[in-house]
């Protein structure tokens, strides 16, 4: 199958993709990504969804949101960062807005007078710096070579640093097994105490709530979608019985399965 993430060639998106096969096909945003898989122009699309140091990628959430897609993988893969340019005499630092927050510390720290430019990608950042002196990039240290050498590793704030990544597929092969699942929730409501009304009927069965994040739903302000992930698959009894209850909840909105999966580690 053809597997489409963000490119180019070199992105930490790219090597969670090879996990899920080897034909790999580039665009350049997640929308554009996710609207190809829901499309089905595509079989599989990978997005990253949440960074350990950064927290969630506000347009994956809301690609997410928007278009009716399957999430059936989930893939965490560890990120270390390399600072990469052609030489020393560099003035400018490019790379995913991220990447450069993920490593604030040593840049402000080791280049506190370098410019910052954010670009679509880590593996854009290391095409930038390959084509100007003046211009180092941040990614992966495997991105090196070719007239661009590493010029220091490991350079993420915290040796922890680790993203989540999603496999999409076409809404119609959602699954209900696997042992995490992941709901976008409208209620098209607001009032006091609603988000508590959305956790409860989850406390009342003993699930294990992973994440919940309140995106703008676009409608007005004050308007809120919530994307949780939980820890029971769309089978059980009680996760029915918990999506019926928010479903009561959300009478004036909807409750979008995205699916159940489970959780892959790939050391890249």
């Amino acid at each position: 199958m053809v597997v489409v993430t963000l490119g180019p060639e070199g992105t930490y998106s790219h090597r969670a993709a090879t996990a899920v096969d080897d034909e790999i096909e580039f665009r350049q945003s997640v929308t554009s990504i996710v609207d190809a898989v829901a499309s089905g122009e595509y079989e599989r699309g990978v997005i990253p969804i949440e960074n350990s140091i950064e927290g969630s990628v506000t347009e994956s959430l809301d690609a997410l949101a928007e278009y009716d897609v399957a999430v059936v993988r989930e893939i965490v893969t560890p990120i270390k960062h390399a600072l990469l340019a052609q030489g020393p005499g560099f003035d400018t630092v490019a790379s995913h807005s991220q990447a450069l927050a993920q490593c604030r510390s040593y840049l402000d720290r080791e280049y506190p007078d370098a410019t910052l430019e954010a670009v679509a990608s880590t593996a854009q950042s290391v095409e930038l710096a390959r084509d100007d002196p003046s211009i180092a990039g941040v990614a992966h240290p495997d991105n090196g070579g070719d007239d661009i050498q590493v010029i220091a590793e490991d350079i993420q704030d915290r040796d922890s640093n680790a993203t989540r990544f999603l496999a999409l597929a076409p809404a119609e092969e959602r699954s209900k097994g696997g042992g995490k699942t992941s709901l976008v929730v409208y209620p098209n409501a607001n009032y006091p105490g609603l988000l508590l009304e959305l956790l409860e009927p989850f406390a009342d069965r003993d699930i294990n709530l992973t994440r919940v994040e309140s995106r703008p739903s676009g409608q007005r302000l004050g308007d809120y979608v919530f994307h949780v992930d939980f820890e029971a698959g769309l089978y059980e009894s009680r996760t029915k019985e918990a999506i019926e209850d928010l479903e009561e909840l959300a009478e004036k909105g909807w409750v979008r399965r995205l699916g159940s999966y489970d959780t892959e580690h790939v050391v890249g």
